[in-house]
């Protein structure tokens, strides 16, 4: 699905939904910036957009439509024989985590910057686009003044899509600390090993993440304005901030694993310890049982009137008297 939205120097919407062979008309005319928005595109629209249309270098367009396992920016500059303008291509994740699945699912956003045009290639639909597009509908917004402060206005909401993340995360985590010192079994060992992965999926993805952030604001990039530099540094910050939360749940799930390990360490030692007290407390009985078991032809203290019920009585009564001793004791 191809959208396009054509806004003035002033952040008003000129256009909507220009047709593809319009759209290179748009790109010549100085006072209006071009947007156009790929969601899950056809490698027909792909190639109608990013080659015929825009001409971008054939890595970038390949990055752009395959899926880019780390998040990257590179700075393409035209050189003889090249018939694109000078941009910035982008491949930047968003993230979602489900208390459902466990799992941190990750979809990719890509763009192409340049002094008048963004170009935002997507598989799936993404919150940060759509919030976007919306601020669009309110009367010259200062958003789409410039493709550098839409580009920022896409971060900014992308990382803060990772809080909620990071929220459903903390939850499960405090579900987790209550199962673990409750009722620990072999099931919350699997669940915080895999909450454990996935927060070093989600870690993997923030580091290169952080360092793209990081050199849009130093200022690396010359379609990048200077006015602009503030707030790329916000948005670094944020996410900044965002890596230390993840560490500290690293962290956390590290405590955890600790706890668990503690508790079933200690549901062993009861188990081993009532079995022990057992054994003992039915070693009188074992013992005579056993010496008066023996099928001897005399055995002289059987003589004694009610022998059976003496020793019956003896095993009984020592029995007793060391499980109250044990009692007293508080070993049980």
């Amino acid at each position: 699905m191809i959208r396009s939205f054509a806004y003035t120097n002033q952040g008003a919407l000129h256009e909507q939904d220009i047709e593809p062979f319009v759209m290179p008309t748009v790109l010549a005319d100085t006072s209006l910036f071009l947007w156009v928005d790929l969601e899950d595109p056809t490698p027909e629209e792909s190639r109608l957009v990013l080659e015929n249309i825009f001409h971008f270098h054939p890595l970038s367009i390949e990055d752009a439509t395959k899926e880019t396992l780390a998040p990257k920016v590179e700075e393409y500059e035209p050189k003889e024989d090249d018939s694109f303008a000078p941009y910035l291509f982008v491949a930047i994740h968003a993230v979602d985590y489900s208390r459902k699945d466990g799992v941190f699912a990750t979809s990719e956003l890509n763009f192409f910057l340049g002094k008048n045009f963004l170009v935002t290639v997507h598989d799936l639909a993404m919150k940060a686009v759509t919030v976007t597009a919306e601020l669009s509908r309110r009367p010259k917004s200062k958003v789409f003044r410039s493709p550098d402060r839409v580009a920022y206005t896409l971060l900014d909401s992308l990382v803060d899509h990772y809080k909620p993340a990071l929220d459903e995360l903390s939850l499960e985590l405090a579900r987790l600390e209550t199962e673990v010192i409750e009722d620990p079994s072999q099931s919350t060992m699997h669940k915080i090993l895999g909450i454990k992965r996935e927060v070093l999926h989600l870690r993997q993805i923030i580091g290169p993440q952080r360092e793209v952030l990081h050199r849009f604001a130093l200022g690396h990039f010359g379609l990048i304005r200077p006015k602009m530099l503030p707030y790329f540094r916000d948005v670094y910050d944020s996410l900044f901030r965002i890596s230390d939360m993840a560490q500290g749940y690293a962290d956390s799930l590290t405590g955890i694993l600790h706890v668990y390990l503690s508790m079933v360490s200690n549901q062993t030692g009861d188990v081993v310890k009532l079995l022990t007290l057992i054994t003992v407390i039915t070693t009188p009985m074992m013992v005579l049982g056993t010496w008066y078991g023996m099928n001897f032809r005399n055995m002289p203290e059987l003589a004694l009137p009610n022998g059976y019920g003496t020793i019956a009585l003896i095993a009984a009564s020592s029995t007793v008297v060391t499980y109250w001793y044990f009692k007293r004791k508080r070993w049980l």
